[in-house]
């Protein structure tokens, strides 16, 4: 039972840690050279399709992982599990204190309302990103080694 725990968290951090890379360096870059407004438009979107989704999937990737170490205590490789989620909650305290505030703001705008500095805060919001994908992505690499 515990394999199928160690499998299954690190496939969900897995595929959350591809999803937000994918944002940081694929779908963000397509996104700025749209024309026009499409670009703010589809991250105002993105913004809040993701903005709803991921908070479910960072808290469940963490609780998986204390799951895991939790029912994994004796076992080799707990103390690389115990530092993935303490990594997941570095990201988890990223997100609520550097990027959800960012992106509240940002999911409301139209080219008709969006304050006169929309790409400084956008480009904010990347800084902060792309240091919350090196964060996972550690996280990530961890609760793998783990595995072995």
């Amino acid at each position: 039972m515990l394999s199928a725990l160690e499998v299954f968290t690190t496939v969900v951090v897995g595929l959350m840690v591809g999803v937000e890379f994918s944002v940081a360096f694929v779908i963000n870059r397509i996104l700025d050279g749209l024309p026009d407004d499409s670009g703010q438009l589809g991250r105002a979107h993105g913004g809040r399709m993701l903005g709803a989704l991921m908070p479910f999937w960072y808290i469940g990737s963490l609780v998986l992982s204390a799951v895991w170490a939790v029912a994994g205590w004796q076992h080799p490789g707990t103390g690389l599990v115990v530092i993935g989620a303490a990594l997941l909650i570095v990201s988890v305290l990223m997100s609520v204190l550097l990027l959800v505030p960012i992106n509240n703001r940002g999911k409301t705008w139209t080219p008709e309302n969006r304050p006169a500095d929309w790409k400084e805060q956008m480009n904010r919001w990347d800084r902060f990103h792309y240091a919350r994908v090196g964060v996972l992505v550690a996280a990530f690499a961890v609760l793998v080694t783990a595995l072995t």
